[in-house]
């Protein structure tokens, strides 16, 4: 059975690969999401008849291809009027969750400042200690329980809310650095 590092370890790739596939950020990043959600749902099951990068590659064909499929079905939206990108609070819920506050579909400006954002987003978390990156990406990313994150990576409840308050206000001081008054003033 894989671990979760063996699985995360394959993001870049699996970026890659959706990206030309897709040639969209967003839709490549949610498939590569949906398809290491799935890979830790099923790793169980994993025989090890193949590399984890060619079974996690299987997995992410079949993201793409649903992707493909509902954004034929799906009609283009504006983003809300009521939405407001220098509001820091408003980026996470009332209980501590991130909300992507950056979802344009339809607009290329908007599009555009929703890849510059993702951008900026993989800088700060990148400048996290790495622990600290994944227990968060774990979370707001591949929506895991906290259960699950301190089974995975074998730490206490305690810890991962301790974890997931850090990477919370460096991603909000980061963010606050290199989008709201940096590049985005």
């Amino acid at each position: 059975m894989p671990s979760f590092a063996e699985i995360e370890a394959e993001r870049p790739y699996l970026l890659r690969f959706a990206r030309a596939q897709l040639r969209d950020e967003a839709a490549a990043e949610d498939a590569v999401q949906e398809a290491l959600l799935a890979a830790l749902q099923a790793r169980e099951r994993f025989a090890g008849k193949s590399s984890v990068r060619t079974w996690l590659t299987s997995i992410l064909r079949f993201k793409l291809i649903d992707i493909v499929r509902k954004q034929h079905r799906e009609v283009a939206t504006d983003l809300s009027p009521d939405l407001d990108l220098h509001d820091l609070d408003g980026l996470f819920t009332a209980d501590g969750h991130w909300q992507d506050k950056v979802s344009a579909w339809g607009v290329p400006e908007q599009s555009l400042l929703a890849t510059q954002f993702w951008q900026v987003y993989e800088s700060c978390a990148q400048a996290m200690p790495q622990r600290t990156a994944l227990v968060f990406a774990m979370r707001e990313v591949l929506d895991m329980e906290i259960g699950e994150i301190c089974q995975n990576l074998e730490i206490s409840a305690t810890n991962c809310s301790v974890m997931l308050y850090r990477a919370r206000m460096s991603l909000r001081e980061c963010l606050q650095l290199r989008w709201f008054e940096g590049e985005k003033a």
